[in-house]
């Protein structure tokens, strides 16, 4: 599949997306592209263990600390986290990639900049759909226009 044909499928079959390292800050990258995919109709779930340790939200939403938090309590609710979009360094993607699979997510998307090749072929073995170094905003609207 032609990697914007996946990258339009992903996005028609992802609804629920945990943000990692969402930022409180509006003008901080992760928070505008969250802010742009809940305007879009995604439900964004924030994972910032700082916010989350203030029992704080981000764009309205409760923040969790860990994946694994934000899961459970979305299997409380009857959902499931359908992406996990990275907004951290490529050397903190291995744990991440590792709590993807284990929450049952369907994708692992790695902002601009973020690449972890070992990571990413574990998690594609795994079966998940795997996107590196790309914006889920933009690859968003470019399926708009």
């Amino acid at each position: 599949m032609a990697d914007l044909a996946l990258y339009k499928h992903i996005l028609s079959e992802c609804h629920t997306l945990a943000v990692v390292g969402l930022s409180p800050q509006t003008h901080r990258p992760s928070h505008t592209t969250a802010r742009y995919m809940q305007a879009q109709g995604f439900r964004i779930v924030p994972v910032n263990p700082v916010v989350a340790l203030e029992e704080g939200d981000i764009l309205g939403e409760r923040c969790f600390a860990t994946l694994h938090e934000a899961a459970a309590a979305l299997a409380m609710q009857g959902q499931r986290i359908d992406m996990v979009n990275c907004f951290r360094k490529s050397e903190d993607i291995p744990p991440l990639a590792q709590a993807a699979i284990d929450v049952g997510a369907k994708c692992l998307w790695l902002q601009l900049g973020v690449a972890h090749p070992e990571a990413e072929a574990m998690t594609a073995r795994a079966g998940l759909w795997v996107v590196h170094d790309r914006c889920v905003k933009i690859e968003h609207a470019r399926q708009l226009s």
